[in-house]
């Protein structure tokens, strides 16, 4: 009677193993990634954010209307002056490709900073610190410190653009935030 049962079993096994194999339960879709290569800099890609459509969560001390609604932000004072918003990540086609991930702080106790975390499904995570101060043209810069899969061996630079007063058919958005990447593989040198 055990035999029975365990044969069943391991047919039942095989015979589940060879229909998931036979037929995919789940099918994902991957945008092609629409890379670029500038000579002297490297590979660059545009990503963006349709704003306020993409943005997914926003929270800050003292905001009246927080994404999503109901959001409470912790009032520690360890907190103060930071903010953390996670958006859906749009390539240069604006195609939903991923999320972002963007935090600041200017509380100034343990320094300002801006940090952007882009999470590309089948190509790999980036994570990037920007200067907190915007340069004359109103753009961040900064550099990529860590990466996996496919930005595991690169590094680059990054610059974050804030852009008002969309004019674009397509999409509603009322303003945009363009991230520019320019990476580069590891320097390979000569034997």
């Amino acid at each position: 009677m055990i035999k029975t049962f365990m044969f069943g079993v391991l047919l039942g096994l095989v015979g589940s193993a060879a229909l998931l194999h036979r037929i995919p339960v789940v099918d994902l879709y991957r945008e092609s990634s629409l890379i670029s290569f500038e000579a002297n800099v490297g590979n660059s890609e545009i990503f963006q954010v349709n704003l306020p459509h993409d943005r997914i969560l926003a929270g800050v001390r003292g905001q009246e209307n927080p994404t999503p609604a109901g959001l409470q932000w912790p009032d520690d004072g360890l907190f103060a002056g930071s903010q953390a918003e996670l958006f859906k990540l749009r390539d240069r086609n604006d195609a939903v490709v991923g999320v972002a991930s963007r935090i600041s702080s200017t509380n100034g106790r343990g320094g300002s900073f801006i940090q952007w975390m882009l999470h590309l499904p089948a190509r790999g995570t980036m994570f990037m610190l920007l200067e907190p101060r915007a340069t004359a043209d109103g753009s961040r810069t900064g550099s990529l410190r860590a990466g996996t899969d496919d930005f595991a061996e690169l590094r680059g630079v990054i610059t974050e653009r804030f852009m008002a007063d969309v004019q674009d058919s397509e999409s509603d958005a009322e303003a945009r935030i363009q991230l520019l990447t320019r990476l580069v593989g590891p320097q390979v040198e000569d034997e």
